[in-house]
């Protein structure tokens, strides 16, 4: 080979590196975050052709949860490879290789190994920019959902306290109507108006916790006694679903800072929640655990999970999945309303493989 075509030679490498280059970072401008299997896909075929054996080149990016992959399936190839890192951590790699029969690591070029590692730190660039927005949009939801809450919650205190008054009324005219109506149909009617009347006020009681409008009576109490109680009043709605318990809470817990009714009430409301949603014969998971801020409470069960249209919806009041008449929406904007009177946090992830994770962080 004379000094010309081995100039000619390298000189086509360096244009097939280079618009390898341009063809990526054309890519990566255009790249919808929503379908990023898409741009490494290209990105693959591109790296595929910038080598100088095309033909024969395989390509395999994995990164995060995408496996891509281009080029001939080889058992064992001779390969570069490169490290693809999102915030300074590995995420996964770049691998281009030939067929380890009929090539070695002499055939590859010098400045191949640079151009890989150039296309490691873009989509590394790549994927940190979508965590990024990732986090803001989640940040963005968060607010809203926050601002909504604390509307909502001034509102519901508001119809709470209005409420209270004729709800007094009602309950006290019909106690005092009561010996002069006998045991006829009378005395069954204003039974009934009692009932009612106490039902009604157990509702304004639910949306006052929603506002963090309750009295509360804060001293320090032990979560695993409290804990131990509500799973004995669950004990026949656990058995009657022959729903097995996974239990695991840390030693040495320490003491929370706490109202011991409304804590009672939030890991009742949660864990019958739990129950109502797992299948027959399914596992419920409850952990509690201590953490360098305080105590955080798990309940995993395997229901059928939480859309991700309704998620933002599942705390505010009388907002239900449950049949009709099985649920009045507002076992969780209770709880959500006591967790921020506590100055703890509630909120929910999936369960794997199915269901849902509820997660509660007390401060100590």
């Amino acid at each position: 080979m004379d000094k010309v075509e081995s100039i000619e030679i390298k000189l086509n490498e360096r244009i097939k590196e280079l618009t390898c280059l341009y063809e990526v970072s054309s890519i990566l401008v255009n790249s919808d975050y929503d379908q990023l299997g898409t741009s490494i896909e290209a990105i693959a075929h591109c790296l595929k052709k910038a080598w100088r054996y095309p033909g024969e080149a395989a390509v395999r990016i994995e990164v995060n949860s995408f496996k891509i992959a281009a080029g001939k399936k080889e058992k064992k190839l001779v390969n570069l490879q490169s490290e693809i890192r999102v915030f300074n951590e590995a995420a996964g790699t770049i691998e281009v290789g030939y067929p380890a029969s009929t090539h070695t690591a002499d055939d590859f070029l010098e400045e191949e190994q640079k151009l890989l590692d150039n296309v490691s730190l873009a989509i590394g660039n790549l994927l940190e920019r979508k965590q990024i927005r990732d986090s803001e949009a989640a940040i963005k939801r968060q607010v809203e959902r926050a601002d909504r809450l604390n509307i909502l919650g001034e509102i519901t205190a508001g119809i709470a306290h209005e409420l209270n008054t004729p709800l007094a009324n009602i309950l006290g005219f019909a106690e005092l109507m009561r010996p002069s109506a006998g045991q006829g149909q009378m005395s069954r009617d204003l039974e009934k108006i009692v009932d009612s009347a106490i039902y009604c006020r157990e509702v304004v009681k639910k949306l006052m916790f929603f506002a963090c409008e309750m009295p509360q009576h804060m001293d320090k109490v032990a979560m695993k006694p409290i804990l131990e109680d509500v799973l004995k009043l669950l004990g026949p709605a656990l058995k009657k679903k022959n729903i097995k318990l996974v239990v695991a809470v840390d030693d040495g817990l320490p003491d929370l800072k706490a109202d011991t009714i409304q804590l009672t009430q939030v890991l009742f409301n949660l864990i019958m929640n739990a129950v109502y949603f797992s299948p027959d014969s399914g596992k419920l998971h409850i952990a509690v655990k201590r953490r360098q801020s305080g105590i955080r409470f798990q309940i995993a069960d395997e229901g059928p999970g939480i859309a991700k249209e309704i998620e933002d919806k599942i705390y505010e009041p009388f907002f239900t999945t449950k049949a009709l008449g099985e649920g009045s929406g507002l076992g969780l904007s209770v709880v959500h309303g006591i967790m921020s009177s506590h100055k703890g946090t509630i909120s929910h992830k999936p369960n794997k493989p199915k269901g849902t994770v509820f997660i509660l962080d007390f401060p100590i």
